[in-house]
């Protein structure tokens, strides 16, 4: 079986509506056609990398080679971890937790996205939930980070929810103009005191040795 060689395959993630996992070449598929559907108002451009604004199958393709370039590119010293989130038996977006130098810095780093039709139900919540429970509880995080821009509401109720404190702002250029991100963290103190979403974590003793542990 193909997680035998690369664990991270058997790594499941569980909440109360979603599973979470690495995905094959199906729920991949699956992912790259809901993003080329549309994941934004495209008045808007909520990434820092204008992948969204392309035409559809240059957006489908884009979503392959990232899931693909993190799968070549892993190192225990440097990893970025690409979930697809499933609901109802669909892909629904995907979720992300991504580290460098984790097992000295113990600090991740989160980004996700949800089909327009998703949108609005809660899912980006227990979503990043998951993975949070899966740096603090299950891999010994001590931080986690998020940054969305000014504008972005949704992502930035979500991380309040969950605990985040503001940490600073970045300037970025999307479009031809300048926008500012708003930085967020969250320590472990504050993740146990906003840890409401049960999450239950499978498969990962196998993969510790791929974060350095």
């Amino acid at each position: 079986m193909i997680a035998d060689q690369w664990p991270l395959f058997g790594l499941v993630l569980h909440t109360p509506r979603l599973e979470l996992r690495v995905p094959g070449l199906d729920r991949l598929a699956e992912l790259a056609e809901l993003a080329a559907a549309g994941v934004h108002d495209p008045a808007v451009q909520p990434f820092v990398v204008e992948w969204t604004d392309a035409p559809p199958e240059r957006v489908a393709a884009s979503v392959l080679k990232w899931q693909w370039r993190s799968w070549a590119g892993w190192l225990p010293e440097n990893w970025s971890l690409n979930f697809v989130a499933i609901a109802d038996g669909r892909v629904v977006g995907t979720q992300g937790l991504d580290a460098e130098r984790f097992a000295t810095l113990r600090e991740v780093g989160t980004g996700s996205w949800l089909g327009r039709a998703e949108q609005g139900r809660g899912l980006g919540t227990e979503m990043r939930a998951a993975v949070l429970e899966l740096a603090f509880a299950g891999l010994g995080a001590e931080f986690a980070t998020s940054e969305a821009f000014e504008d972005n509401h949704a992502s930035y109720a979500v991380s309040r929810k969950l605990g985040y404190a503001d940490d600073g702002i970045a300037r970025h250029v999307v479009r031809d103009a300048a926008v500012t991100g708003r930085r967020l963290r969250l320590d472990r103190e504050s993740w146990e005191k906003a840890r409401t979403v049960p999450v239950r974590i499978d498969g990962l003793a196998p993969c510790l040795p791929m974060f350095g542990l």
